[in-house]
């Protein structure tokens, strides 16, 4: 694996981390293989309650590696330059969107093109004051990806995300925050805190539950009332059936706190 990605599991929390901060994590194909490996191993492994995506230095993701993607211009290598998206962006996006488990983006610095993409394919983003996203697409002649055209539109809504696509420019965190880019903005000196704490409420909940929830709200953006209804009947025998279901029942009629499993 790339050491461009660190990956690590402590009390139920991977955090993957991009670790290029002299290239402000910008992704090149090693990295793009490295994260779309590493996000797919901690969706898999039922150690990991929560997960965390973040970026070292001052930047969270700037997206493509344009020094790399100038010399595959250059080369007119064509199978590479267009082959990443959807051997590499999507299976991020997917991996990132769809996990049974919850997932927050931290965000350290700027995340820009496929950094802000995947970020919101995440459920949050802890923001540092000091970050801002920005949709550097078409600002290189080039339309989105990363599943940016999919979640943008249900995060802000279809004419201020048409907005922000055509004319990218650097979001504050404030600015993220009033429209609804960011779940949370914090000092910067704060995000670290701010992110272990809400992984670690994650981490200790009903991870099955969270997971039901995620799949019934992606189910429902694309079906009808009925076709929803009978897909939460679905998830709620699913969830129903857990152990954790069953011990928070007993604990809520004993008047005592729950204690979530995952199972």
């Amino acid at each position: 694996m790339s050491d461009s990605v660190v990956y690590d599991v402590t009390d139920g929390v991977g955090t993957i981390r991009l670790n290029r901060p002299d290239a402000m994590n910008s992704l090149d194909t090693a990295t793009k293989i490295a994260l779309r490996d590493t996000v797919r191993a901690a969706a898999e492994d039922a150690a990991v309650r929560c997960v965390v995506l973040t970026g070292t230095g001052r930047a969270f993701c700037v997206g493509q590696d344009l020094k790399e993607h100038t010399g595959l211009l250059e080369a007119n290598d064509l199978d590479a330059l267009w082959s990443t998206v959807p051997d590499h962006y999507a299976p991020i996006a997917l991996a990132l969107a769809e996990m049974p488990k919850p997932v927050i983006a931290s965000l350290n610095g700027v995340a820009a093109g496929a950094g802000a993409s995947m970020a919101f394919a995440c459920d949050f983003r802890v923001v540092a004051d000091t970050a801002g996203f920005n949709f550097a697409f078409t600002g290189i002649a080039l339309s989105c990806d990363t599943g940016i055209s999919w979640t943008l539109p249900r995060l802000i809504g279809q004419a201020k995300a048409t907005e922000l696509l055509y004319f990218p420019r650097t979001i504050p965190a404030t600015e993220a925050l009033t429209l609804g880019l960011a779940t949370s903005v914090v000092p910067a000196a704060d995000l670290a805190t701010a992110t272990a704490d809400l992984a670690a409420k994650l981490a200790a909940g009903p991870t099955q539950a969270y997971a039901g929830v995620r799949q019934s709200l992606a189910y429902s953006a694309s079906h009808t009332l009925e076709e929803t209804l009978a897909f939460e009947a679905a998830q709620m025998q699913s969830t129903g059936s857990t152990t954790d279901h069953r011990n928070a029942v007993a604990s809520f009629v004993a008047k005592q706190k729950p204690t979530f499993e995952g199972k």
